[in-house]
């Protein structure tokens, strides 16, 4: 079995409109979903020790999904969680000051969505991302909070997901 967990953005919550809409094309793929609570804290580090504590008993294969800074502590956990996949959108990679924060790569396929009219999270950081580990990019004609994209996101997470299980029948990890 395939648990898709999702990491929310700084400024949003849990179970907000992107997480819910894709939570609900999870389940249709017979997926279980699980949705970290971040809110009220801003340290990526400790966001980083949280998901890695309530994904770590999981015995399943994961997929880590991750909205903007949501996107940075999804992909800084991936490989300790031992995740088949890594989906993201508009994630908070190279921000100024806080460059070196960036993680490394995850070792496995990896999905970046970033809108162009993006004015929080540089489209540019995507773009160096992807090129520095070959993940594939969807540029979108969309802005940071890609709410008026979630058909679109939808239809390339739900691509991700059966890739995924394709390429790992029967894998389960945690």
């Amino acid at each position: 079995m395939t648990t898709v967990i999702f990491s929310h953005g700084q400024e949003s919550g849990p179970w907000g409109t992107k997480i819910r809409a894709m939570a609900e094309l999870a389940k249709g793929l017979s997926c279980e979903v699980m949705s970290i609570d971040y809110q009220g804290i801003a340290d990526p580090a400790e966001r980083v020790e949280k998901l890695k504590r309530e994904a770590s008993g999981i015995d399943d294969r994961l997929i880590l999904v991750g909205s903007s800074m949501g996107g940075h502590v999804a992909t800084a956990a991936a490989d300790e969680l031992g995740a088949a996949g890594l989906f993201v959108l508009a994630p908070a990679y190279f921000m100024p000051g806080f460059e070196g924060m960036t993680p490394e790569p995850p070792s496995m396929p990896i999905v970046i969505v970033h809108g162009w009219r993006d004015d929080v999270v540089p489209v540019d950081n995507s773009i160096r991302f992807a090129r520095s580990c070959g993940a594939t990019l969807h540029l979108i004609d969309g802005d940071h909070r890609l709410t008026a994209n979630l058909d679109d996101i939808n239809a390339e997470l739900g691509r991700f997901i059966q890739t995924i299980e394709a390429l790992n029948p029967g894998l389960q990890t945690g």
